[in-house]
């Protein structure tokens, strides 16, 4: 991965958040790091004799956000919080807004009592392609352990105060921070942090790139020419927009033996359920309307499963895999249906090379339900 960092133009940075914005943008250049709000980054800073968490806002892309969509929090307030046995979502929003000094910025990530809890002024976590589609491998713990052997390694849980939560239980008692080079989420991300801002995000690349040169000696995919077959387009009626995509990729991911199995294995990583679904539509034969009907009775059945009192979303499929075709995604707007291609493209390569060091594995189906129907990811949508 290329270290974007240039000191010429980080030296135009004099204050704190300014240096944080920029390299904010430099992780958010990368798609193989951050997607479409995905990830967040923070940096400590003394206000008034107290001292502030400036974190990304909730909904803002690192590649675009700018000072305003920090949104500066009080960290005694946010460590307090860290240290409660429970804590609903609602009672985390709550509590973080009230302890914010500036009323008028955004949300602040819910990866907030985290970023806090970490002891450096400077925090950067992504969901980096490369980590994720190792540790979304079946012997994800094994690789993750050897590649990362001075990380410390989180098995999933739920982002947000769960999450902070399981890594303050892990690192209360006697934890050496100064002997922590970063911290692997299974299935989710990675951070890495310091009280330098170019040795945090140098950290990210390099951690990156190591899982990278993995995949490239272990997990190389390879394509030939593959034509595709034709398809009334117009029969897929399921959303006002599409994107087709009939890319190299996409061909030889939608022409796989046993193309059902392979293609319903679950997200690369959580908060992609959102824009996705846990699972496409697949089109196996031209009886686009049963497979369709299938699907939704499909998505009842698991959404009656592990509903307590949610509503349920729209039934209907965000994207398709078709036989020998290629990949279709919907939405309701021409960008929407974009952006979730973008997610798809990334998913469909995590799964190949998982697949090559020994099989592609994501989070559980019960944890799927969660995050796809945590109102905290739920209100990105609505942003």
């Amino acid at each position: 991965m290329k270290n974007l960092w240039d000191d010429k133009e980080a030296q135009k940075y004099q204050n704190d958040l300014d240096l944080r914005v920029y390299t904010s943008n430099l992780l958010g250049q990368s798609d193989e790091l951050v997607l479409h709000g995905g990830g967040n980054t923070s940096v400590k800073s003394i206000v008034d004799a107290e001292e502030i968490l400036y974190v990304k806002g909730s909904g803002w892309d690192l590649v675009s956000i700018k000072a305003e969509g920090f949104a500066p929090v009080k960290m005694a307030t946010l460590l307090e919080m860290a240290k409660m046995k429970n804590l609903t979502d609602t009672e985390m929003v709550s509590g973080q807004k009230a302890a914010m000094i500036d009323k008028t910025a955004p949300n602040p990530s819910v990866e907030a009592i985290l970023h806090a809890l970490i002891p450096f002024k400077v925090v950067d976590h992504t969901h980096a392609d490369a980590v994720v589609t190792i540790s979304n491998s079946k012997n994800g713990k094994k690789l993750i352990d050897e590649l990362f052997p001075n990380f410390l390694i989180v098995p999933y849980v739920m982002p947000g105060f769960i999450l902070a939560q399981k890594i303050y239980e892990m690192t209360e008692n006697n934890f050496d921070w100064n002997a922590c080079e970063g911290i692997i989420l299974h299935n989710h991300g990675i951070f890495t942090f310091d009280n330098d801002a170019k040795k945090s995000y140098d950290k990210m690349i390099e951690a990156v790139s190591r899982a990278e040169a993995f995949l490239e000696e272990h997990a190389r995919v390879e394509w030939g020419a593959i034509e595709a077959k034709s398809l009334d387009i117009d029969a897929l009626d399921i959303d006002k927009f599409m994107h087709i995509n009939q890319t190299p990729l996409a061909l030889y991911y939608a022409s796989q033996e046993n193309l059902r199995a392979k293609v319903t294995r679950g997200v690369l990583t959580p908060e992609h359920i959102i824009r996705t679904k846990r699972v496409p539509l697949v089109l196996e034969d031209n009886d686009i309307e049963d497979a369709l009907k299938h699907y939704i009775v499909d998505y009842e059945a698991y959404f009656n499963a592990y509903k307590t009192n949610e509503t349920m979303l729209d039934p209907k499929p965000k994207y398709a895999v078709i036989k020998e075709f290629g990949v279709v995604t919907f939405g309701r707007t021409q960008k929407e249906a974009d952006v979730i291609n973008d997610v798809v493209e990334h998913t469909m390569m995590a799964v190949l090379r998982a697949d090559k060091i020994g099989g592609y594995r994501s989070i559980s189906i019960p944890d799927s339900f969660d995050m796809e129907y945590w109102e905290l990811e739920q209100a990105k949508l609505k942003k």
